[in-house]
């Protein structure tokens, strides 16, 4: 897609984001996509062009996380438009959010107004089908469509393939398209480029070395991404792409690059789990004990279930574990949001003597 002069619906703009302009007051202020982020730094689009623009010192100065920076992927209000230059003077209220959670606790949005997450898993060793349900869970908890992609398929026999098919339907849902792709055979990729359309954005999710750079590369149909080996004695992947990034395809299609992660940590996504575990969560339900860990208590249907092999035990073992996990962030998290109101208390007594004082800092 030529940077150059396009109409805003080309890079993904719709009626969604209009009328949230329009509730902001902001109609008067052009709009743009944030594609790259470097740092402080962000490349936006407009309609006119390619833009280098930063936040305001006053929205640094006010955030309370990651999430109140633009990501790739967002909508965003410029001002002060000058010289190849911009001022983000807002974000508009994003349509979708993928996040995880990272080592330390933090929130990190990994992209927003995302439509459909290619989840990426390569055939070799490192093949998981629970990583599969972790990132299901992540996109449908944001409402964005999850597709499984089976990469590296040369590396397995045919019937080793189908068997592998067979288990993803089983554990991620019928609903759920699965897309076997090769880059040295050339398998799926046409069929992986019929899924995307104009106008809509997709990313790309997965660990290093499963091959999203390649995927990308060949649906651009030239090497914008540098791609490496994965690691002989290890069979994992080193980090290639260490940036968020969006790139356009001819036909009009919106792709998003992610940096790989060995494990996505989950945040508050219960819903997201509530989805990709449907009738595990209904079983649930219906146990002696509201409070059911679903481990020993007598009258637990959900157990009992998977004992009489009505359910898979492997998904059964992951959707407790992907519980936990979200319940132990929810938990820390009101935590974390105590502190953070007791420093709020403080930095709101900050900024009236900065601003009492005209301080440079509270001038943006």
């Amino acid at each position: 897609m030529d940077k150059g002069k396009q109409n805003m619906e080309d890079i993904g703009y719709s009626a969604f984001f209009e009328t949230e302009r329009e509730k902001l007051g902001l109609i008067d202020f052009p709009v743009a996509r944030v594609v790259a982020e470097h740092r402080e730094l962000y490349r936006v689009l407009t309609e006119q062009g390619e833009l280098e623009a930063r936040v305001t010192g006053k929205r640094t100065f006010e955030a309370t996380g990651r999430e109140d920076f633009p990501a790739v992927g967002d909508f965003v209000v410029l001002d002060k438009v000058e010289n190849d230059k911009a001022v983000i003077h807002e974000i508009l209220p994003r349509k979708t959010v993928l996040k995880r959670k990272r080592g330390n606790g933090e929130v990190q949005v990994i992209a927003t107004n995302v439509d459909t997450a290619f989840i990426v898993e390569s055939l070799n060793r490192d093949y998981s089908v629970n990583r599969f349900e972790r990132y299901c869970a992540i996109a449908r908890d944001s409402g964005i469509v999850p597709v499984a992609v089976l990469n590296k398929t040369d590396l397995i026999s045919l019937e080793d393939k189908e068997e592998k098919v067979r288990e993803l339907k089983e554990r991620l849902g019928e609903d759920v398209i699965v897309i076997c792709t090769s880059i040295e055979t050339g398998e799926g990729v046409n069929e992986l480029d019929a899924c995307i359309t104009a106008g809509a954005t997709y990313c790309f999710l997965g660990s290093s070395g499963v091959g999203k750079s390649s995927l990308i590369n060949a649906l651009i149909g030239k090497d914008v991404l540098e791609v490496r080996e994965i690691g002989e004695q290890t069979g994992r992947g080193k980090h290639t792409t260490v940036q968020r990034e969006m790139f356009f395809l001819e036909h009009g299609g919106i792709l998003i690059d992610n940096p790989g992660v060995r494990e996505v940590g989950l945040t508050d996504m219960q819903a997201g789990i509530g989805e990709q575990f449907a009738v595990l969560e209904q079983l649930g339900k219906k146990c002696k004990f509201a409070d059911c860990t679903h481990r020993h208590e007598p009258g637990c249907k959900l157990r009992g279930a998977m004992e009489a092999g009505l359910i898979n035990e492997g998904e059964y073992e992951n959707y407790l574990s992907l519980r936990k996990e979200t319940e132990h962030f929810s938990m820390t998290d009101q935590e974390r949001r105590k502190k953070d109101k007791k420093f709020g208390k403080f930095l709101q007594v900050t900024k009236k003597d900065l601003k009492r004082m005209h301080h440079k800092d509270y001038d943006l």
